[in-house]
């Protein structure tokens, strides 16, 4: 008899009723994972006891690969096969990632399709989706072991001014991974839901965000556990990594180092420019020590050094207030989000626009992973009682192509989502058959200055003069913000339509070669899989029969039965780290039989108790 949880008459224990969900936190510098256990949602902790997962990937010839600190320690001396801020580079193409500044310590390859570049790495050619789904897979493993199985399904979130590319690009890194993705939720709406703010009066909140790679602002009315997103905006290419660059380039200056830095130095200057950040967030200078040179920085030096970038927040801030036709006094709280609002001179500035101390009670590291377990756990299904609407809005208008290379709106940006709208076209030529259609991304009137995001045709279309055919053009966008597209010809009832994959994304072939490849090593991913449910297995009963033992044991048991117990409680704890499968499962078996009997006892027990002042006749009567 295996030994069980105990529940008193009428209940059963609820973690054997409970769906797992979990909400995860794919940041640029740090990722973290999180789920609501007990009614209350809590970061997840590895076996070190750290929350924070460092977003590096480092890869060997072995084509293996490291996630998290082990990584994080080789980026100055292995600096071409160790990725960090791979988020950066989500969705985006070369000229994109030119923006973000002439040095990188990265070899990459620039793809003939204009996608997404590849890592140069000892293991191969490696891509930002790639790069994402190994810390999503570390992520996911956490979660099953702390959870006890398998999840159902998680909420990722993203920052609300990812556009069409950076969406699909995280969607297929998830899709790697085999994990079922709930919802993409938008991480500004996810810091809202942690505070609570859902659960009190009506108001207007501004979450501002700032991260390790993106900047953004969102301005939510809140009302009844509806949670209505009104404007969004930001910069995805501003983050707390543009703020180590600027602090490295000083340093670098200060030192006299030359222009051309190798990629083991950039990294040094780097790591030296982020712990110097976070030292300057508790003092007011710290000791610079990189590449022989010795100085000190100051926190008033480097308020200098980044008050351009605050102002850039600021000036976003000002426009989505404006998008949003409100003043900075309509807003009743300021929610900050994002390791970079640490930062002294962020906080004071944003008071300042605000004209009020922002909310800064929860962490903003774990902030928006903590919302996206509270969304997780009701999209899976945990609370069928609660409802709570979340109305996001797209961050950049959709349209198409037109003659003269215009791009025409379909949808608007800041228009909530999901929605579908459509739209009537024509011909341009006599006898014209068939239709181009191009799917565009952005807020400019020329296309050339827009993100292309998809090309189909419509053909069959009935041979009329020109401006006689009626083709209507269908944009549906998901709660996740990704697209679908459809184009009828009205009449003749012809219709073509795509799921929008950008080029910066992954397409079909690319995720089945991944896929097929992570078949190959099914065999020993299953049996890594079987040892961690095993290890899993032992920590449970482990824990289970210290906990009987502490409440039964010197009433039920004789003291030569609770010492042979309590041995195999401590035999149960010397194998839990074993990586044998036998052995573990030897040992379950051992420790389960040697408890069989105090089972027993512990149920009889239970039983008189439930019995207890009640006749025969009481029970068939059902008394």
């Amino acid at each position: 008899m295996v030994l069980l949880q105990i529940s008193e008459p009428g209940q059963s224990p609820s973690p054997h009723q409970r769906r797992r969900a979990a909400g995860i936190d794919l940041g640029t510098t740090n990722s973290l994972v999180a789920s609501v256990r007990s009614g209350t949602p809590e970061v997840l902790l590895d076996a070190d006891n750290q929350y924070l997962l460092p977003s590096v990937v480092r890869y060997n010839a072995l084509k293996e690969s490291t996630v998290g600190y082990a990584a994080y320690l080789q980026l100055s001396t292995d600096p071409l096969n160790t990725l960090s801020s791979v988020k950066r580079f989500m969705g985006r193409g070369i000229q994109d990632i030119k923006k973000l500044g002439s040095q990188m310590p990265y070899e990459l390859t620039t793809q003939v399709d204009g996608g997404m570049p590849n890592f140069k790495t000892v293991a191969g050619d490696v891509s930002p989706v790639e790069a994402s789904a190994e810390i999503l897979k570390v992520l996911v493993s956490r979660s099953e072991e702390a959870l006890g199985g398998t999840l159902d399904g998680v909420v990722l979130t993203v920052p609300a001014y990812f556009d069409e590319a950076q969406r699909q690009a995280t969607k297929d890194a998830a899709t790697l991974t085999g994990v079922k993705v709930l919802r993409l939720l938008n991480e500004p709406t996810a810091a809202a839901v942690a505070y609570g703010l859902d659960q009190g009066a009506e108001g207007i909140i501004a979450i501002y965000d700032f991260g390790g790679g993106t900047f953004d602002v969102s301005i939510l009315r809140l009302s009844s556990g509806v949670f209505q997103v009104l404007a969004t905006g930001g910069d995805s290419s501003l983050g707390g990594d543009d703020i180590d660059r600027v602090v490295a380039q000083w340093f670098s200056e200060k030192a006299g180092f030359s222009d051309d830095l190798s990629p083991s130095l950039q990294r040094e200057l780097l790591m030296s420019a982020r712990i110097a950040k976070e030292e300057l967030s508790e003092s007011i200078f710290t000791e610079v020590n990189v590449a022989g040179w010795t100085g000190v920085l100051s926190r008033e030096k480097f308020n200098l050094l980044i008050n351009p970038l605050v102002d850039k927040t600021l000036g976003c801030c000002k426009r989505v207030l404006r998008d949003a036709k409100l003043k900075a006094s309509d807003i009743t709280n300021v929610v900050m989000v994002g390791g970079s609002t640490r930062t002294h001179l962020v906080r004071q500035k944003v008071a300042d626009a605000f004209h009020r101390e922002p909310l800064v009670n929860i962490d903003p590291d774990k902030v928006v992973a903590l919302g996206a377990a509270i969304q997780a756990d009701l999209l899976v299904g945990n609370k069928p009682d609660e409802d709570m609407l979340l109305l996001d809005v797209i961050p950049l208008s959709l349209g198409l192509e037109t003659m003269g290379g215009l791009m025409e709106k379909i949808i608007h940006r800041n228009t909530t989502i999901p929605i579908i709208k459509s739209q009537e076209f024509t011909t341009f030529k006599d006898g014209q058959t068939a239709m181009s259609v191009h799917v565009l991304q952005g807020e400019r009137e020329l296309i050339s200055d827009c993100r292309s995001l998809a090309r189909f045709e419509l053909r069959g279309i009935p041979p009329l003069v020109a401006g006689a055919a009626k083709i209507q053009v269908s944009f549906q966008v998901d709660a996740d913000g990704l697209l679908n597209v459809s184009a009828k010809e009205l009449a003749s009832g012809v219709e073509s339509r795509i799921e929008v994959k950008p080029s910066y994304g992954l397409n079909d072939k690319d995720i089945a070669r991944m896929l097929q490849e992570s078949y190959g090593s099914a065999k020993e991913d299953m049996l890594a899989r079987a040892l961690r449910e095993q290890q899993v297995d032992a920590r449970r009963m482990r824990e289970d029969l210290l906990a009987a033992l502490k409440k039964d044991g010197r009433e039920l048991l004789s003291d030569t039965e609770y010492s042979c117990l309590e041995l195999t409680v401590r035999d149960l704890d010397k194998i839990c780290d074993s990586q044998s499968y036998r052995e573990i499962s030897h040992q379950i078996e051992a420790a389960s039989k040697a408890s069989e009997e105090f089972a027993a006892r512990r149920m009889n027990v239970s039983i008189k108790k439930a019995l207890a002042g009640h006749s025969l006749d009481d029970m068939e009567r059902g008394i």
